[in-house]
C-alpha cells in the first residue's frame, strides 16, 4: 500500500509541475492548427535550396501537426513540388516538439532545455534535409494528401468559426491523440522514481557515451510521443541518466518510428532512409554530448524538488483539469479521430 501511494504521489507531483504549462500548449496548439492551414505550409517548401529546408524545419517545430497527417502532408508537400531534403526536414522537426511539448518540457525540464530541445529540433531538420539533397538526386515522388475531416490545418473552418475550432482542437482533438501516451508517461515516471534505485543508471551505465548509445539504440525503433516522452526523461533523469542522454531519447522516440521509416522507404528509397537515419543519430549524440557540458542533472533534479515542495493552488488545480480533460479523452470513443499532434 505504501508503494502504490508512493507512485501516486510521484506521478502526481509530475502532472501538477506540467499542468499549466501543458494546458497553455493545447491553447497555441489550437491557434496553430485553426489558423494556419497546410496550403500554407505547401506554398513556402516548392524549391530546390538551403532556405526552402531552413524554411520546412521552422514551421515543423511549432506546428501542431498530427501523428496520422505529418506523414501525409509531408507526401502532399512532396506532390506539390517539396524536395525531398524540405520533406526530410519538415519530418525531422514537426515529431520532435509542437508547442504543447515545449511548454510542457519548459515545465518539468527547465528554460534551459526546453530552449535548447526546440533549437536542436530545428537545427536536426536543416542538417538531416540538407544531408539527404546533396546526397540523392531531385526527383518527383506522388504521395498521397491529408483528407482527415477533423484536421483544421487540413481543413480550415469558415472564419467566423475559427475560434470554435481552436478549442475543439486544442482541448478535444489533441489530447484524443496523446492523452493515453501522456497518462502513461506520467505513470510510468511515478513507478520508475518511486520503484527504481535513484542511482541505477551511474552504477550500470556510468559512462557517458555508453549511456547515450543505449538510450539511441531504445529511441530510434520505438515510438513515443514527443510531449509523453517527457515525464519518462525526467525519471530516467532522477535515476542517474544525464541530460544529455535524456535528450537523445526525446529526439530519436518522437522522430523516428516504423511508420516513418516505411513511408520514407516507400517513397523515397533505401538511400534517403539510411541518410535520414544516420545523420539523426549523429545529431542526437552531438547534441547530448553539448548538453552534458552545459546543463547538469542536479540541476533539473533541484528544479523539480522545488516545484514538489512548493506546489501552487493554480498548479494542483491545473493538474485536476488536466487529469479530467485526458481521462476523458482517453475513453473509448464510436468514432476514433485520427488527427491530433503526436508531439
Amino acid at each position: 500500500m505504501e508503494t502504490v501511494v508512493s507512485i501516486f504521489l510521484k506521478s502526481w507531483a509530475v502532472m501538477a509541475i506540467m499542468a499549466p504549462y501543458l494546458l497553455l500548449g493545447f491553447f497555441v496548439a489550437g491557434v496553430l492548427g485553426a489558423f494556419v492551414p497546410v496550403s500554407f505550409i505547401e506554398n513556402h517548401l516548392g524549391k530546390r535550396g538551403l532556405w526552402q529546408i531552413v524554411k520546412a524545419s521552422l514551421l515543423g517545430v511549432p506546428i501542431p501537426l498530427c501523428s496520422c497527417s505529418v506523414i501525409p502532408v509531408a507526401a502532399s508537400l512532396r506532390k506539390h513540388g517539396a524536395t525531398r531534403g524540405a520533406t526530410i526536414s519538415f519530418l525531422t522537426s514537426t515529431p520532435q516538439t509542437g508547442v504543447d511539448s515545449i511548454a510542457a518540457t519548459w515545465g518539468l525540464l527547465g528554460p534551459l532545455f526546453a530552449v535548447f530541445r526546440t533549437l536542436i529540433a530545428f537545427i536536426t531538420g536543416v542538417i538531416c534535409g540538407t544531408a539527404v539533397e546533396a546526397f540523392t538526386p531531385h526527383t518527383e515522388d506522388v504521395g498521397s494528401e491529408c483528407a482527415d475531416e477533423h484536421c483544421p490545418s487540413c481543413n480550415p473552418a469558415p472564419k467566423a468559426q475559427r475560434w470554435k475550432q481552436v478549442f475543439a482542437y486544442g482541448f478535444g482533438v489533441l489530447p484524443r491523440d496523446i492523452g493515453r501516451a501522456l497518462l502513461i508517461g506520467i505513470l510510468i515516471s511515478g513507478l520508475l522514481g518511486a520503484l527504481v534505485p535513484a542511482d541505477f543508471f551511474t552504477r550500470h551505465l556510468s559512462s557517458e557515451w555508453i549511456s547515450m548509445l543505449a538510450v539511441l539504440g531504445l529511441g530510434i525503433p520505438l515510438y513515443v510521443c514527443s510531449t509523453g516522452s517527457i515525464p519518462i526523461a525526467l525519471a530516467m533523469i532522477g535515476m542517474g541518466l544525464s541530460p544529455g542522454a535524456a535528450l537523445v531519447f526525446l529526439i530519436t522516440g518522437p522522430a523516428t518510428n516504423a511508420a516513418t521509416i516505411a513511408t520514407v522507404l516507400k517513397t523515397m528509397g533505401k538511400k534517403v532512409v539510411g541518410i535520414y537515419l544516420m545523420t539523426l543519430a549523429a545529431c542526437s549524440l552531438a547534441a547530448g554530448w553539448l548538453l552534458n557540458r552545459i546543463l547538469s542533472s542536479q540541476m533539473i533534479v533541484e528544479q523539480v524538488h522545488h516545484h514538489e515542495a512548493g506546489a501552487t493552488w493554480l498548479e494542483q488545480i491545473c493538474a485536476v483539469i488536466l487529469t479530467a480533460l485526458l481521462i476523458t479523452a482517453a475513453l473509448p470513443r464510436k468514432k476514433q479521430s485520427c488527427c491530433a499532434h503526436d508531439h
